[in-house]
């Protein structure tokens, strides 16, 4: 029986699209900040449901530019969730602003906004939330306490492309919100690449002002800032792919139900779906004994990996922000297990990754 792979990232009913897209740019020989990339960013709005669509070189890069693109720097402080990609709290530092960590909720496993609200002080100048594994965080909630206390909310998208919450796409909720197009993303290139969205005109102007290196017109620059461009030929493919999205959408759903339903009484804990509009970037499960559940799916031909091993208050680069504990992301980090869900996964294998961990 042939193995179950934890992703596949090869063109599939997209490939005639991808390859007519390359070859687009490859006969133009126009490379940089160009028509593909325009076009993307207006498709991109528009799919989003936001005004202005910014691309950039990556979803880390998307976070720093919508943050330094509201005068966030040293000596403010954003409220993050505990458990996410380490980017992100990353890119808050990037500013030379300061991330504090707020634990899970323990369903969503997103930001609680009941801590969030515990830890805004004097310094606070915005609340990140990271719609996590395709699950929105509870953005009525956290919409309320930003506008509650006059904070910037920046919406982590990079895992929630087309994702809703309470009837409302995500990225909708905030000033801003960051987008990752990495390869295993929903809505992937075959490269890197990132994306700010907003519905401020203002913010858009200077974001894309800070993504060229501060550059306000030809060979003036008013502030230090890195370039940061999402290229011609990452945004062809994007533009090639982003018509299959909600196609891909609908079967992510469909996986990640037939998952549910399968496991349903299982000797598992599985994140309950809170939200209609979740997009299940991942399908996560949580065991107690995660090592021997890995080793027993490996022993039967399924891939699986672990998103993520340790919370980001424990990772040794955010040492010097003295991070609060947050006991519930360290009990969740401990147990989870990603398992295979992308569109091009079959229901049998699924069902045979079902009877496998129903017989565990």
């Amino acid at each position: 029986m042939s193995r179950v792979a934890w992703t596949q990232l090869r063109p599939a009913e997209d490939a005639e699209a991808v390859r007519e897209a390359i070859d687009r740019v490859l006969d133009r020989g126009w490379f940089v900040l160009g028509p593909e990339v325009e076009a993307f960013e207006s498709e991109f709005s528009a799919a989003t449901g936001n005004t202005h669509t910014v691309g950039v070189a990556s979803g880390t890069d998307a976070l720093i530019l919508a943050l330094r693109g509201l005068g966030i720097g040293p000596g403010d402080e954003v409220i993050t969730t505990a458990l996410s990609a380490v980017y992100t709290a990353q890119a808050i530092m990037m500013t030379g602003a300061r991330p504090v960590f707020a634990d899970l909720d323990r369903e969503r496993l997103t930001l609680d906004p009941k801590i969030v609200a515990s830890l805004i002080g004097p310094r606070t100048a915005a609340i990140l939330p990271v719609h996590l594994y395709g699950q929105p965080a509870d953005m009525p909630a956290l919409a309320g306490l930003a506008d509650q206390h006059g904070l910037a909310l920046v919406e982590d998208c990079a895992q929630a492309h087309m994702a809703e919450c309470a009837g409302r796409p995500v990225g909708s909720f905030g000033i801003a919100a960051a987008y990752s197009f990495y390869p295993t993303k929903n809505l992937g290139a075959l490269g890197d690449g990132g994306a700010v969205t907003t519905r401020d005109q203002a913010l858009a102007k200077r974001v894309r002002q800070l993504r060229v290196g501060g550059q306000s017109a030809l060979d003036l620059h008013t502030e230090a800032s890195p370039h940061s461009r999402l290229d011609e030929l990452q945004a062809s493919i994007l533009r090639a792919r982003l018509p299959f999205l909600s196609e891909w959408t609908t079967r992510r759903r469909a996986l990640g139900q037939r998952y549910r339903d399968g496991l349903a009484g299982a000797d598992l804990q599985i994140p309950p779906r809170l939200d209609a509009g979740h997009v299940y970037h991942l399908f996560p499960v949580r065991s107690a004994r995660r090592d021997e559940l890995r080793a027993h799916l490996n022993a039967a031909e399924i891939d699986t990996l672990v998103h993520y091993a340790v919370p980001m208050p424990a990772q040794a680069a955010f040492a010097a922000t003295a991070p609060a504990p947050c006991p519930i992301a360290d009990q969740v980090c401990g147990e989870l297990v990603s398992l295979p869900l992308y569109p091009a996964l079959s229901d049998s294998a699924v069902d045979r990754i079902v009877d496998i961990l129903r017989g565990w």
